[in-house]
C-alpha cells in the first residue's frame, strides 16, 4: 500500500520541489554576482562546446564541465547563505566554511578549464 501511495503522490511532490528549484535559481540569480559571471560565460561556452566537439563524449566534457562550475557555484552559494544567517560576527569556522566552498568552485573551474585544454590540444 505504501508504494501505491507514494505514486500517486509523487506529481505533487515533483510539482513542489521544481517550485523550491526554481525560487532557489531565482535566489542565485538576484544574490550572487558570481553565478551571474558564470552564467554568462557558460551561455557562451556550452554553444562553443557543442560545435566544437567532434564526438558526444567531448560534447559531454566540454558542455559539463561548465555546467559543473555552475552547480559547484550553487552549493557554494548555499553554504555562504546558511553561514550568514548564524550571525555577521567573524568566526574561524564560518571563514573556513566559506573558503572551502570558494575552493570547491575554483577546483571546477581549473577542471573545466583542463578539460578544454586537453580536448582542444587534441586537434
Amino acid at each position: 500500500m505504501g508504494v501505491v501511495k507514494d505514486l500517486r503522490e509523487f506529481p505533487a511532490r515533483l510539482l513542489r520541489a521544481t517550485g523550491h528549484s526554481l525560487r532557489g535559481l531565482g535566489a542565485v540569480l538576484r544574490h550572487e554576482q558570481a553565478f551571474r559571471q558564470e552564467l554568462l560565460a557558460a551561455a557562451a561556452a556550452v554553444p562553443t562546446g557543442l560545435w566544437l566537439g567532434r564526438t558526444g563524449g567531448e560534447r559531454a566534457l566540454l558542455v559539463g564541465s561548465c555546467l559543473l562550475v555552475l552547480v559547484a557555484e550553487l552549493l557554494n552559494s548555499a553554504v555562504e547563505a546558511a553561514v550568514d544567517r548564524i550571525g555577521p560576527e567573524r568566526h574561524e569556522l564560518a571563514g573556513r566554511a566559506k573558503d572551502l566552498g570558494s575552493a570547491a568552485v575554483l577546483g571546477t573551474i581549473v577542471l573545466a578549464a583542463i578539460v578544454w585544454g586537453l580536448v582542444l590540444l587534441d586537434r
